[in-house]
C-alpha cells in the first residue's frame, strides 16, 4: 500500500502527463520531486471518464516498473491509445475525472471446484484476471461494485473481456487471479 500523499501524486502526475502530451505531442519528463515510494514496482491503472462514462483506461497489472513510470505511461496511453476509444482531445481534457488504481501482486486462486471461487473473491476488494491460453481479461476491483455485479457475474464479465466465453471461468483450463486496489481521484 503506497501513502494518500503518494497516490494524490499519481493522480496530479497523470493529469500533467496527458495535458502535456496532448499540448506537445511528446512525454513529460519524469520530475524530480516525486515521493520516493513511487520507485517501488507497482501495478498501475489509470481511468479516464467524461461524464461519468468510461472514455480510457489503460494499465499494467504486473508490477514490472516504478510506479511513478507506470503511472506516466498509462496516463498517456489511457487518453490516445486505448483501442475502444477516440483518442482525447485538449478541448475535452477539462471534462475528464482522473482515477489511479495502484495494484497488489495478481495471486491465482487455486481451488478443487469452481464453487469455490465464491468463497476466496470479494465483491468491492478484490479486481480478476482470467487467463486461458493467449486470452487474458482484466476487471478492476471497482467495476464490480460500479456495475453492482455479483460474484458469478464478475466472473462472467472477466471472461467476455478477454474475449473467451463468459462460462470460461468453470473450465479447469483457466486460471484465475485476484488482486486488490488502492483507488485515488
Amino acid at each position: 500500500m503506497i501513502s494518500d500523499r503518494a497516490g494524490n501524486y499519481l493522480v496530479k502526475i497523470a493529469k500533467d502527463s496527458i495535458k502535456y502530451y496532448l499540448e506537445n505531442g511528446k512525454k513529460l519528463e519524469k520530475p524530480a520531486d516525486y515521493p520516493i515510494e513511487l520507485d517501488e514496482n507497482l501495478g498501475v491503472f489509470v481511468t479516464l471518464n467524461k461524464n461519468f462514462r468510461l472514455r480510457g483506461c489503460i494499465g499494467y497489472p504486473e508490477p514490472i516498473m516504478p510506479a511513478i513510470d507506470a503511472t506516466m505511461e498509462a496516463a498517456v496511453s489511457a487518453a490516445v491509445n486505448d483501442p475502444r476509444f477516440p483518442e482525447v482531445s485538449i478541448i475535452e481534457f477539462d471534462d475528464l475525472d482522473f482515477e489511479v488504481t495502484v495494484l497488489t501482486k495478481p495471486e491465482m486462486i487455486v481451488v478443487a471446484h469452481p464453487n469455490q471461487y465464491f468463497d476466496e473473491i470479494e465483491i468491492g476488494r478484490d479486481g480478476l484476471i482470467i487467463q486461458k491460453g493467449f486470452a487474458k481479461g482484466l476487471l478492476l476491483p471497482q467495476v464490480a461494485t460500479e456495475n453492482k455485479f455479483d460474484t458469478e457475474e464478475f466472473l462472467e464479465q472477466t471472461c467476455m473481456k478477454a474475449g473467451i466465453s463468459a462460462d470460461s471461468w468453470m473450465d479447469e483450463s483457466c486460471d484465475v487471479y485476484k488482486f486488490q486496489g488502492q483507488i485515488f481521484k
